[in-house]
């Protein structure tokens, strides 16, 4: 994984079976929330869009006229879809569209390893949405990527082809890697101010990454990384049990738990010797799970995302609320503000993969995000197109010079 951002010109396709790691050398995107006494992290420099250069054979175009230009990020995950359309604005983006809806891709997936025809027609209708509002939108750049659904399905690769003849959209399936990458370049910049090694994780509906950070100039340096396939939708699906009483709840709970610590273990044991500095440790969580405890923590009525991206909470709040959802029943579940019926019976594998992380990173406080891959992939194509802008420019005045 690169140390700074690069171009995203990384494309590829995996097939995962086990756990992959390795280590690597309007609504604007305001300052985040914080708790009282926290500092604010420093604002992420590294997105700056520059005004494009004139072009060879173009005619002129100015930094209003760049900053005007639109971007795009799909990110077609397990359980969601969702795509942001922004344009650069000032060291950062405003996003002027939106969509997300959950489509459940990899509903069966676990015991068929397939895509099933009722979840890829979900699927294909929420792309159709995304396909007429990228259109709509006049989008310059975009990247769609198709994350763990599509990487283990035996029909993944059929899927996505399809997707292209019916929406128009390239889905590029990325590794583990790129995934775990394009989580931290989207979210980083909510990192607790501090020295020392963090971890920033992304709990997703297939898949958990896990990555060891440390700070290093604009983008912090990736130390280590892990993905399990252990997210909401395919944890759910293979520890299953029943919810009828909470003696069997506990038990089935107990063994999702039992099922990610053991996936977890080579991670555990290669990152706890960066647990013992003198630093405090710092933990960053971006996914549906630590957005939707962090709304309970906050007692909110309905979801509300400034209220909860940026914000630290204890690790002990946080555990206390997974315990409490883990004793619950589904419909008890369901009638809680901000999980509803989407949530409701996928929120307890979340919490078990969350409580999981905490064993391994005990840190005594919890940053919650609500950005992460898109925002990733938003960051990349502006800082790609803006150093490409910059080449151009560059040649340009080159061959006016040899003129």
């Amino acid at each position: 994984m690169a140390d700074q951002i690069p171009p995203d010109t990384k494309r590829g396709q995996e097939r995962q079976r086990g756990g992959t790691s390795g280590k690597v050398a309007d609504f604007r995107y305001k300052r985040p929330s914080r708790s009282k006494g926290r500092k604010a992290p420093q604002r992420d420099n590294a997105a700056r869009p520059n005004g494009a250069a004139p072009r060879p054979q173009s005619p002129p175009s100015s930094p209003q006229r760049a900053r005007r230009q639109a971007y795009a990020a799909l990110d077609l995950g397990t359980n969601n879809c969702r795509l942001l359309i922004a344009r650069p604005s000032g060291e950062n983006f405003t996003v002027i569209d939106a969509f997300s809806r959950v489509v459940r891709l990899g509903e069966g997936l676990a015991a068929s390893g397939r895509l099933s025809d009722e979840a890829m027609e979900r699927t294909l209708a929420a792309l159709h949405v995304c396909a007429e509002k990228l259109r709509r939108r006049h989008v310059h750049l975009a990247r769609s990527v198709a994350t763990e659904a599509c990487r283990r399905a035996s029909n993944g690769a059929e899927f996505i082809e399809r997707v292209q003849r019916e929406t128009g959209i390239m889905l590029d399936i990325i590794s583990a890697q790129e995934e775990a990458r394009l989580a931290v370049l989207g979210c980083h910049v909510l990192l607790e101010d501090g020295a020392g090694p963090a971890v920033i994780f992304d709990i997703g509906g297939g898949s958990t990454e896990l990555v060891l950070v440390e700070p290093s100039g604009a983008v912090p340096r990736i130390l280590d990384w892990m993905s399990v396939p252990w997210g909401v939708v395919s944890l759910t699906d293979t520890v299953t049990g029943s919810d009828d009483n909470k003696e069997e709840r506990l038990d089935r709970y107990k063994r999702m738990r039992q099922t990610v610590l053991d996936s977890f273990k080579p991670f555990a044991e290669r990152i706890r010797e960066f647990a013992k500095g003198p630093d405090p440790i710092r933990l960053l969580g971006t996914s549906g799970t630590v957005t939707t405890l962090a709304s309970l923590h906050l007692e909110l009525p309905q979801y509300d995302r400034q209220a909860v991206d940026g914000l630290i909470v204890n690790s002990s709040d946080m555990r206390e609320i997974s315990v409490k959802l883990s004793h619950m029943s589904g419909p008890e579940r369901r009638q809680l503000p901000c999980i509803g019926d989407d949530r409701a019976n996928l929120v307890v594998a979340g919490c078990a993969i969350l409580e999981s992380i905490l064993d391994i990173w005990p840190s005594q406080t919890l940053g919650v995000a609500d950005r992460g891959i898109r925002e990733g992939i938003l960051r990349s194509l502006m800082a790609a197109d803006a150093d490409g802008d910059r080449s151009r420019a560059a040649l340009q005045r080159m061959r006016e010079q040899d003129v």
